[in-house]
This record gives C-alpha cells, structure tokens and sequence, in this order.
C-alpha cells in the first residue's frame, strides 16, 4: 500500500482547489468540522430506526422526494416503534407499503421491520439501546460496524449503512465515488471496493491519517473528495 502523508494530500487538495483559503471555503461549505449535534447514545431505538430506513428509501431515489414524504411514514409506521413494528403481521405491512401518502416500495417497506428485529436482537444480546451499541463502537474499525450492519440488517450495504451511521452523528468516512477514485489512483485499492482487503486498506489509510492530522474520519473523508474528480477549482 502506498504510504502517503496527510500534508501531502492537504497540499494536493489546496492546489487543485487553487488555495488553501480556496479549500476551506469548500471543506467549510460542507460543514467542515461540525460537531455532532448530540450524543448519539441519546437517540432512542426508534429515532435510530428512523434514520436507518430513511438512507434505505434515499438509495436509488430522489432524497427531497423522501424527505417531504418522512412525516407519513412516521405516521404510517407507528413513529417506528419498535415492539409495534415487530408484531405487525405480513398482511398489514403488505397493505402499510400501498399506503398512498408514503413511497410504495414493497421490499423497502419490508426492510423497516427487518432492521426493526435487527435492533431488537442486538439490544437483546448487547444491553443497553442499540444508540449506545452504535457510539460504543470504534471508529478505527468503523468498516466492521458497516459489516454488522450489512449482515444483521436489511438493504444497509453498500453506502447506504454509512450515510446512516453519519447522520446519526457517528464519525465514519465515505466511500463516494471521488474518495474511491483516489484511493484507486493513490494504489490503496485494487480490488472491488467493497472487498475485505479494499476495506481492510481504506480503514488502515484512514487511521494513519487521523493519526497524523487529528482530523475526524468524516473531516478526512471530505479532504480525500477534494483530492480526486472533477471538482477542481473553485470559480
């Protein structure tokens, strides 16, 4: 793997953006540094369920669309109740994905229940809410928490685990297009992405940085999309 400073990309994220000022400016835009809103251990179970199966109606669709649209399905699904969702017979979660105030999507619509039984069992096994099993987790290993999530839940592999874990607050990298770009043309992945060893390196690339910046995971994440594709200097 290849072995690459953290100023040596700063300084390739600053030349393509023009400037250092030039860089912050676009870091800043995308709330560059921000903290966490709140303790994800605050959250209860269902506002986690909430935002898992939001990023699962986001994939693939247009996400204002889903946004305009979360007030009906908190409505229609119990404001995601746990205990609820996880006694709601076939029959009525057939009939709740035809509900014309949500998006109908049959098997999206399955998956809430799903990842409802997911977060059942892992409080069952774990203690304590599934919130806290979430922040407990650390974020130097942060791609066997995408496993976990992929393996135990429904239709939360890919992307689609990471962006929820981000939004709940939890400092995660991205794989997005650009930062697998660069860690493609930087010799740190060769394989599929999603390959234990293309996860295992883009993990071990991301410690060394944190390690030598201080930066959170989500921080570095956004410096690496600046390092690669087509958003170069700002006009």
């Amino acid at each position: 793997m290849t072995d690459i400073a953290f100023d040596t990309i700063y300084d390739l994220a600053c030349q393509r953006k023009g400037s250092e000022s030039q860089l912050r400016l676009q870091l800043e835009h995308n709330a560059f540094g921000a903290p966490s809103p709140t303790s994800i251990a605050s959250l209860s179970d269902d506002r986690v369920l909430s935002e898992l199966s939001k990023k699962v109606f986001i994939s693939g669709f247009v996400w204002r669309v889903v946004e305009s649209k979360w007030d009906n399905f908190e409505e229609v699904f119990w404001g995601f109740d746990i205990e609820k969702l996880l006694m709601m017979p076939d029959e009525m979660l057939e009939a709740k994905a035809k509900d014309v105030r949500i998006i109908r999507h049959l098997k999206k619509c399955w998956a809430i229940r799903e990842n409802a039984q997911m977060i059942h069992q892992t409080t069952l096994r774990e203690g304590g809410t599934f919130a806290e099993f979430i922040e407990q987790w650390p974020c130097d290993n942060i791609i066997e928490l995408w496993s976990y999530l992929k393996k135990h839940g429904k239709r939360l592999g890919g992307n689609t685990g990471p962006y929820a874990l981000r939004a709940l607050g939890k400092d995660t990298f991205l794989l997005t297009r650009d930062v697998e770009g660069y860690l493609r043309s930087a010799g740190i992945v060769e394989t599929g992405i999603t390959t234990k060893s293309a996860l295992r390196n883009s993990q071990n690339f991301f410690n060394t940085l944190q390690q030598q910046s201080g930066w959170s995971y989500r921080d570095l994440s956004l410096l690496l999309a600046n390092c690669y594709g087509e958003n170069n200097i700002i006009v």
